[in-house]
């Protein structure tokens, strides 16, 4: 999260600064302002011999407090390196020179840059001091010291203002901690744990500084939504804490909504440098802000990075990436660079998968919210395409929304792509027709506007009359008239709606195979088709459909039997013309059909 390599350097004015009269060990560690470049080399050596004398229970006087205050102020890196090495566990006398150095907002501040470094390089950071000592620091050592710096009543200033940073780190560890640890991790935390009776886990200390952060920034409600909710549980473990981070987004953007917009760009920051480790967690983050006022103006980089996940081999990936896209297709600025992934999300469409469908569904709608926007005709032609088997998708939610972006497609097609669409257009009458009498309402008053709009797409007038009319029942006669050459395709797609779930689409089905069978009669092939399957619901679990499916299968050998009579009487009497033909139909059947 971190460069591994960091060279303390110390600034010109720390450099020029008053000495620091340090004599309390018998020796002086500098006699002259312009001896401290010379003398640099030996602020380790005094660091470690002022914890020293701690150890061994000399009680800190005033002076020595303040030349702690002041060395740290000249010397910030060496000073907080030499400490982490010389008591990386942070006992009773590191804790006396750190709470010391925390008094001192000015050297808080120059300590802390260098102490996040440490923080953020898990689980050893890289540093050299002025002695030329190179060893690794563990960053479990600099969160000790926060810790020990978070006990107290106050917060040192500097602390608030990098509090993004520092929480976007200990999340960090959060997380890592629930990872298999290095040996040498878990050996400096049992050692931290014998000396100071901490948490048995590291990833339990490590949540327990970020909750001692959080009350420091009074975000209190914040704290108790999240144990409420069992968030902090949530987050000690790997499977789950993208989804504690998830909900801890959703509480600070209610109740410290500028901090939360903070640690978003801290994380989009990480994520545009792609760190695998912690993508998912700082992912489900950054997608529950993205609506904040404040991540407007980073858009553009919040959409590439999202972009990159689409394609992403994780499902918890490409589904993060696209509630991220819902929001930002909301924004007319990306419109262009929404529409520039709309191959991606039409091959994404076939995901078996229906959240993944719903949020497709979704970025599309909102692209198209504002009807301004019109589709070309290739781009119609492939979504019409992919539309129509999500149309007798098992979830209603995916129904509605593919419906809804069907009627969009006719609606918004350009003019060039209208005539290379009817073709679709015309296979979905009857499905749309089909689910105009599904259970779910928000499904079937989806379907109704959808088939109107295709009656209206394609010009015909009688079909739009009686959608508008509500009169389904003439609705299948005059499609089945018009489209008599196309009867035998009509009837091999009501096929499926006989094995329907839902009850109203089977009685839907039985009742459109008796009016089709009066247009396949003598079409042997159908007509046995017919016939087997309205007697296959003979025993369906709806003694309803059941009879139904009886007194269609009777009404329709009845019709068949008389159209080879040319004798029968009652046929006659009861013949319709339909185009250019009488067919015979019995009053009875006709109004089986029609009710």
């Amino acid at each position: 999260m971190a460069n591994t390599d960091t060279t303390p350097t110390q600034s010109t004015a720390n450099m020029k600064a008053s000495a620091p009269n340090l004599d309390i060990f018998g020796e002086r560690l500098v006699s002259h302002p312009n001896e401290l470049s010379m003398c640099l080399h030996q602020v380790p050596d005094f660091v470690r011999n002022m914890h020293q004398r701690l150890v061994s229970n000399a009680p800190p006087d005033d002076r020595m407090l303040m030349d702690i205050l002041r060395l740290t102020e000249a010397y910030p890196t060496d000073v907080m390196v030499t400490l982490l090495r010389c008591a990386p566990s942070c006992d009773r006398a590191a804790t006396i020179m750190w709470r010391t150095i925390a008094s001192s907002g000015m050297a808080v501040d120059k300590v802390l840059p260098t102490l996040l470094c440490v923080l953020e390089n898990w689980p050893l950071h890289r540093v050299s001091t002025s002695d030329g000592d190179k060893t690794r620091v563990f960053a479990l050592a600099a969160t000790r010291v926060v810790w020990e710096i978070l006990r107290l009543p106050w917060c040192p200033a500097p602390f608030m203002e990098y509090s993004p940073r520092l929480l976007v780190a200990l999340l960090f560890q959060v997380f890592v901690s629930t990872l298999d640890m290095p040996e040498e991790v878990n050996t400096f935390w049992k050692e931290c744990q014998e000396q100071l009776n901490l948490p048995t886990s590291i990833n339990r200390f490590a949540v327990q500084t970020v909750r001692a952060l959080f009350r420091h920034l009074r975000c209190l409600d914040l704290l108790v939504a999240m144990e409420c909710k069992r968030g902090w549980d949530t987050l000690l473990c790997a499977d789950t804490h993208h989804y504690a981070m998830g909900l801890l987004a959703r509480e600070m953007h209610h109740t410290s909504n500028a901090l939360c917009s903070c640690i978003a760009l801290r994380l989009l920051g990480l994520l545009s440098r792609q760190e695998p480790l912690w993508d998912l967690p700082a992912l489900a983050f950054l997608v529950e802000v993205l609506e904040c006022p404040d991540m407007r103006e980073w858009s553009d980089s919040a959409l590439e990075i999202i972009s990159r996940h689409l394609q992403s081999k994780s499902r918890e990936r490409r589904c993060l990436a696209l509630r991220g896209l819902v929001v930002l297709s909301k924004d007319p600025s990306l419109a262009e660079g929404i529409r520039s992934l709309t191959q991606s999300l039409m091959g994404l469409l076939q995901d078996a998968d229906a959240e993944v469908v719903v949020l497709i569904l979704s970025v599309f709608l909102n692209e198209l919210q504002d009807r301004a926007t019109l589709i070309s005709s290739p781009t119609a032609l492939q979504l019409a395409e992919v539309l129509q088997p999500l149309i007798d998708k098992d979830n209603s939610h995916v129904q509605v929304l593919s419906i809804q972006l069907f009627r969009e497609v006719m609606e918004l097609v350009m003019d060039n792509g209208k005539k290379p669409l009817k073709k679709h257009v015309s296979k979905s009458l009857l499905p749309l027709f089909f689910h105009c009498h599904d259970e779910n309402w928000c499904v079937a008053e989806a379907s109704q506007e959808a088939l109107l709009c295709g009656a209206k797409f394609l010009k015909r007038r009688k079909l739009k009359q009686l959608v508008e009319k509500e009169q389904p029942w003439k609705f299948a006669e005059v499609l089945l008239a018009e489209d008599r050459s196309r009867a035998a395709e009509h009837l091999r797609r009501a096929r499926p709606y006989l094995q329907s779930p839902q009850e109203p689409l089977r009685e839907a089905a039985v009742r459109f195979m008796g009016i089709a069978g009066r247009y396949l009669r003598k079409q042997q092939e159908e007509t046995q088709f017919i016939y087997k399957a309205l007697q296959d619901l003979t025993d369906d679990i709806s003694p309803a459909i059941s009879s139904l499916a009886i007194q269609t299968l009777q009404l329709l050998r009845g019709v068949q039997r008389a159209s080879y009579s040319p004798g029968c009487r009652r046929c006659k009497t009861t013949s319709r013309r339909v185009g250019d033909r009488k067919l015979p139909l019995c009053g009875s059947l006709r109004t089986s059909m029609n009710n």
